[in-house]
């Protein structure tokens, strides 16, 4: 049996994708050095174009690489949610939900419609709001729901600090949409909290 192989470093992908550096510099050192100038991967893919650019041996084709990970990202992690297939397991929606969420510096409340076979019909960003919080209008949730046909709804939003631990006002409105939507028969299956890399389902906690 040999070697187990072990996952690529942040170098070496980073790496992989720009191919060469510039001059005497390796793809490798290239990669390093981007990764300690901007303090990581994340903040890196986070970085505006002309910083980006302004790195010695980065011009706008690698510039376009960088920037279009995240993007690839997210549409990886979105066709694990296809209109009209059948939702696999939590693990898909909690994937997609924080390819969607979990960069973004504002708050954004969304809603995943669901027919009876659990099967989406549509994914709609609802309410937009900033760091402080957004409001939320349930009327407007059950009139989306109703347009589509759903059977069953999931909501999901995301907390801007990175922390999924609900607050108190997210408990409250999860309520008042249960309430919202249990009068034209739409059940809420869940209310997700998207953090910095992890989620909280309000149903585990019993909060539904």
């Amino acid at each position: 049996m040999g070697p187990k192989s072990r996952d690529p470093s942040d170098v070496e992908l980073l790496a992989a994708l720009i191919h060469c550096g510039s001059g005497n510099d390796s793809a490798t050192t290239l990669a390093t050095r981007l990764l300690e100038r901007f303090g990581g991967l994340r903040p890196l893919l986070q970085a505006d174009e002309a910083a980006i650019r302004a790195e010695r041996g980065i011009g706008a084709a690698r510039t376009a690489i960088i920037r279009s990970i995240p993007e690839l990202a997210r549409r990886f992690f979105e066709e694990a949610l296809t209109v009209g297939e059948a939702i696999r397991s939590p693990s898909d929606t909690e994937a997609f939900l924080l390819a969607r969420m979990r960069h973004l510096q504002h708050e954004l409340f969304c809603c995943l419609y669901l027919d009876n076979r659990h099967r989406v019909l549509r994914f709609d960003e609802m309410f937009r709001g900033t760091i402080d919080g957004t409001s939320v209008y349930p009327r407007e949730v059950v009139k989306e729901a109703l347009q589509v046909n759903a059977a069953a709804v999931i909501l999901a939003h995301n907390h801007p600090s990175g922390v999924a631990e609900p607050s108190q006002a997210d408990e409250r409105i999860t309520k008042r949409l249960k309430s919202a939507l249990e009068l034209v028969d739409i059940r809420l299956l869940d209310h997700l909290i998207v953090g910095d890399g992890q989620t909280t389902s309000l149903a585990a906690r019993g909060i539904l």
